[in-house]
């Protein structure tokens, strides 16, 4: 998590079922009209969205906003295109990254911070069906160990 992050909006917690996730950015996020009404008051959804590199530049595909209710005819399309803001020397190793076979940007949380919307994007490495039924394993085996040690405990 980064250092001073603020009030999380948004998260992606099937990301973390789905890929391994092997660094982290935060990107600031190019909004439109009444997009930050919609993201102050939770209304996105980070579900089935992905980042992409075009032209050295980075995107956000598939997030969802919600349009805001008092933004009559100044609201704003919910899932379109959204540019993201990262420095140039993040970007150039991101594109070396992601051309490697398998790896992807995946977006993870949406916070506000400072006053800013931020989306923290993951390079991810896709993970097999053996690796999630290994994660889902090791998760049950932790909560029994929590239930057996809380039993104790009374």
């Amino acid at each position: 998590m980064p250092k001073g992050e603020g009030k999380v909006i948004a998260q992606n917690r099937k990301a973390n079922h789905d890929y391994f996730i092997e660094e982290t950015y935060e990107a600031g996020i190019v909004l439109q009209g009444t997009e930050i009404k919609s993201i102050r008051a939770g209304r996105v959804n980070l579900k089935d969205s992905f980042a992409r590199i075009e032209k050295g530049e980075v995107f956000l595909y598939n997030m969802h906003i919600s349009p805001y209710e008092q933004g009559n005819r100044y609201n704003h399309d919910p899932l379109r295109t959204r540019k993201l803001l990262l420095q140039r020397k993040q970007i150039n190793k991101l594109i070396g990254e992601t051309k490697e076979q398998g790896y992807s940007l995946v977006p993870l949380k949406m916070y506000i911070k400072n006053g800013y919307a931020k989306v923290l994007i993951g390079l991810a490495r896709g993970k097999k069906n053996y690796d999630k039924r290994e994660d889902l394993k090791k998760k049950e085996a932790k909560r029994e160990i929590e239930r057996a040690f809380k039993a104790k405990q009374y």
